[in-house]
């Protein structure tokens, strides 16, 4: 997918995203209030730590949340020191659950990579956990549950030695239907447990959204934003599509009060005019009404 086709229906503005007029913006889309995500493997400058570090600075994202692939991992020492050294906050970290690497009790190299990281900087995070289909398949509804419990609750256990929780990431799937993920947090006692919601992973909920929204609330923990079709296409820049405006207004109506995620998902672009245009169109459709 082409940059060209992302930002056709933005136009990209000099001033920084949001500068102007912000108190006229809803709660939730005050600048504070936001996060950049999917910032560090979709960027077609290949930003190092310091350089992403700039750029968020220079967009006024106060946190972010890190995404990784492998070769990134040797970076998050440094990450996550460069980070509080220019006050940006990193609030978490994506971790990938593998059913030929993970197993409850015994996670695969890279993800004790993540834990190493984190638990040797003393930093507080929050683990933002998504499940390959493989670790489900074959299995009928209650033993899915049950080998997700098994997961999950070791991930809260580990993530609790450095004051960290966990949120469970909707990413399609058995595991991306909110109400299994509740279903999941139910049998595992909801202590240390929450969830993110993303919007472009929801295209198919959108008729049931605010069904969704009222059942999620009490563990919602961020949601990251995105264009909304109910036929796609997944990523669409914020404001171009047709039912973000309305659930972004369920949101502040529901009492959500948590962070909104700015999405930088595009891997032949440059994340930083990718997250304008998304703050952009964010401006445009949270102003005055």
């Amino acid at each position: 997918m082409k940059i060209r086709h992302i930002l056709a229906c933005t136009a990209l503005s000099a001033a920084t995203p949001l500068e102007s007029g912000a108190e006229a913006l809803l709660p939730l889309a005050a600048r504070e209030n936001l996060l950049a995500w999917c910032v560090v493997p979709y960027d077609s400058k290949h930003r190092g730590p310091a350089e992403r570090i700039a750029m968020l600075k220079r967009l006024g994202f106060s946190q972010y949340v890190w995404d990784w692939r492998q070769e990134h991992l040797k970076d998050l020492p440094e990450e996550i020191r460069l980070s509080k050294e220019a006050g940006l906050r990193m609030r978490g970290v994506w971790l990938w659950i593998d059913e030929t690497q993970d197993q409850p009790g015994k996670l695969g190299a890279n993800n004790e990579a993540v834990f190493k990281a984190i638990e040797d900087s003393g930093t507080v995070m929050e683990f933002w956990l998504g499940f390959h289909d493989n670790f489900f398949a074959g299995l009928d509804d209650e033993a899915r549950v049950k080998n997700g419990v098994a997961m999950v609750s070791h991930l809260r256990d580990r993530a609790k030695r450095s004051g960290g929780s966990v949120a469970l990431y909707n990413h399609g799937g058995w595991f991306g239907e909110p109400e299994n993920q509740l279903r999941v947090i139910a049998a595992a006692g909801g202590d240390g447990l929450g969830i993110v919601y993303n919007f472009h992973h929801g295209h198919h909920q959108i008729s049931r959204f605010p069904e969704i929204l009222t059942a999620m609330l009490p563990h919602l923990r961020a949601v990251n934003l995105n264009g909304m079709k109910p036929d796609g296409p997944k990523i669409l820049t914020i404001g171009s599509g047709t039912h973000e405006k309305e659930m972004l207004r369920q949101l502040e109506k529901a009492g959500y009060r948590g962070p909104l995620g700015i999405l930088c998902h595009i891997e032949d672009a440059d994340a930083e005019e990718i997250l304008r245009a998304n703050l952009d169109g964010l401006s445009r459709i949270a102003g005055p009404q």
